[in-house]
């Protein structure tokens, strides 16, 4: 059974990756002025996400150890990387592969 902090922590590094796809999504538009490319949907979605994201992560930090932490949002990356892979139609690299390699190792050898 996975504990329910663990579970939060997991559900905020994915709720902030969305938003991060929200934010470069919000790259690609053209705007008609300064403050139109500050207040769009995709901006104002992409926060409102990191900050449940934010309240999210505080919540999960009550109940599990602070070391496994940045274990677990280190997996943002890789949700990032699939998520780029779908939205944008973006190439996963070489290179990228064996960034993930590295942060899946690094993660196994942290809980070993």
């Amino acid at each position: 059974m996975i504990n329910r902090y663990i579970l939060c922590m997991l559900i905020s590094v994915t709720i902030s990756s969305l938003s991060q796809t929200l934010l470069k999504k919000s790259t690609f538009c053209r705007y008609d002025s300064v403050i139109r490319e500050y207040l769009n949907p995709f901006v104002i979605g992409g926060y409102a996400l990191f900050f449940a994201a934010m309240l999210l992560t505080v919540y999960a930090y009550s109940g599990i150890d602070y070391k496994n932490g940045p274990v677990i949002e280190s997996l943002g990356n890789i949700i990032v990387l699939v998520l780029s892979y779908f939205f944008f139609k973006e190439r996963i690299s070489r290179e990228k592969m064996i960034g993930i390699a590295c942060i899946m190792l690094g993660i196994a050898v942290f809980y070993l």
